[in-house]
């Protein structure tokens, strides 16, 4: 087959009109070092703070220590494979995860890989991990209640959607159960909930998702793990990623919830990688930018103005003490940044009295402005009256003869005691505490033995549910109005003390036929 020279030269010329010269430009660098989850390396002069590099064996690293000779990179994955003289790449991005309705319902590690074996996650957006927070003149006050389903708290710590309420106490104290009831409490609310588990053990983890499951959360929560063998740059990333999943539903105008458990546990690993890349150690050998690093975090849980929504983000961080040591640099901190604290007491848990919330130490910044009206009527004076108690009954205890009026205070502060505890997972919806409580401080319960309370409590709302409907439609319309349950005139404070008079007949006539 011959070809003329023509053809030949129409060719070559058509060929050369379609090149394009195709140049791969990007900054690349050598691994001087690597070990203990960080790397060290020459040659990105170039490169931004937080910038994301990657290795040749496809993990991702963070840039961390911008150096005069070399970069300090934390690698966001196994870090094993990486050897000295490896090649680096940067990649001219900051890292970010997946955002969107995806991501409900899903188990993920902190970049959005999932852990549930439910298939790839297919998002159309993704957010940056680190966000400058809010300014002031985004924010609106915190007014709107979130009810976390436990008496002891939506009584006397309200917590509001927008607000930052820290779970502060010993390990083993119940901290993750009143998180968790919180997430429990949101069914049917449309507060989308995540929970990010940093530094936990995975058996613990795995609990935790069986239980979301088996009480229908799943369906609204998405679960971020960075488990105890996870490295200890992804437990540190871990909350800001799991942050920025929440922000995108709050930017849209919805409500979040974010759990994160535990921040100690962040700011060990924190500790951990500034300490490998030489950083000055401070107080407690922690870096001096450890309140930065909290901070950061939790200005971002806010609830915006009207005009960008009126979205909010409400964040529960948990911090564990040791032996009580509310003082310590990292507790001290957080108690800092945050609108509030709910402390759970050891001693208070091993009697019994769950959740172990010191009423005394507790308290909501926020206060009466996120709760609603009729329980601020009923609890107002309950955080204070309990704190008395205690105070009262170690004066008790010393043997001193009491005066009838003391003995009274005390009497009725045993019954309320008893009144609040709750059992584990099981919220209840905000007119059953209502109820529950009225009936406890305006003392409808004092001729109740204290051993019988907590049954009287769940006859009483049982009695309510089935006989009374109509009772508990009026007091949940009426929950947001100033006068309800506050006047003895009201009308629904009358129809209240009428139904727990009509139940106390029945009560007292059972307990009598059983003897």
């Amino acid at each position: 087959m011959k070809f003329s020279a023509d053809e030949i030269a129409s060719v070559i010329q058509s060929e050369l009109e379609q090149f394009e010269s195709q140049l791969d430009v990007r900054e690349v660098g050598t691994v001087l070092e690597v070990g203990d989850g960080i790397a060290r390396v020459h040659g990105l002069s170039g490169i931004m703070a937080n910038e994301m590099v990657e290795f040749p064996n496809g993990v991702r690293g963070l840039a961390f220590n911008l150096e005069e000779n070399s970069v300090g990179v934390i690698i966001l994955g196994d870090y094993l494979e990486i050897e000295e003289g490896d090649e680096v790449k940067a990649l001219g991005q900051l890292l970010s995860v997946p955002v969107g309705d995806e991501v409900i319902g899903r188990v993920l590690d902190p970049l959005g890989n999932p852990l549930d074996g439910k298939g790839p996650l297919h998002t159309k957006e993704r957010r940056p991990v680190e966000v400058i927070a809010p300014g002031v003149a985004e924010r609106q006050p915190v007014r709107e209640p979130l009810q976390t389903g436990l008496k002891a708290v939506d009584a006397m710590t309200p917590i509001g959607r927008g607000q930052r309420e820290l779970i502060i106490g010993d390990r083993k104290t119940g901290k993750t159960a009143i998180a968790l009831d919180a997430i429990l409490n949101q069914k049917d609310s449309g507060v989308k909930c995540f929970y990010v588990a940093v530094g936990q053990k995975d058996s613990s983890v795995a609990g935790v998702i069986k239980m979301l499951e088996d009480n229908g959360a799943m369906e609204y929560t998405t679960v971020i793990v960075s488990g105890a063998s996870s490295a200890a740059p992804l437990q540190y990333v871990a909350p800001y990623a799991g942050t920025s999943m929440a922000e995108y539903f709050m930017w849209k105008g919805q409500h979040a919830l974010i759990v994160y458990d535990d921040l100690s546990k962040q700011a060990v690993a924190y500790r951990q990688l500034s300490l490998l890349m030489r950083r000055p150690p401070g107080r407690e050998a922690y870096p001096g930018d450890i309140f930065y690093a909290h901070s950061r975090l939790l200005e971002r849980s806010v609830k915006l103005s009207a005009k960008l929504g009126g979205g909010s983000l409400t964040s529960l961080p948990l911090i564990e003490t040791l032996e009580g040591e509310v003082s310590a640099y990292i507790p001290t901190n957080v108690i800092s940044i945050t609108d509030g604290q709910i402390y759970l007491q050891p001693d208070l848990f091993f009697a019994g009295i769950r959740p172990a919330m010191n009423a005394g130490i507790s308290v909501s910044r926020v206060g009466g402005a996120a709760q609603v009206k009729a329980m601020r009527n009923v609890a107002g004076g309950l955080r204070l009256d309990l704190a008395a108690f205690r105070e009262l009954e170690a004066f008790a205890q010393m043997g001193t003869e009491l005066d009838a009026a003391t003995q009274s205070r005390l009497d009725r502060g045993y019954r309320m005691v008893e009144l609040l505890k709750q059992s584990q997972y099981k919220p209840m919806h905000v007119v059953d505490q209502i109820l529950s409580i009225y009936a406890g401080t305006q003392g409808f319960l004092d001729d109740v033995p204290v051993e019988q309370v907590r049954k009287w409590e769940a006859d009483f709302l049982n009695f309510v549910h089935t006989q009374k409907k109509d009772l508990w439609k009026l007091v949940d319309t009426r929950k947001n109005e100033a006068n309800t349950l506050k006047t003895a005139d009201d009308e629904c404070t009358k129809a209240v003390r009428a139904a727990i008079d009509e139940f106390k007949r029945q009560f007292s006539a059972k307990t009598a036929a059983k003897q």
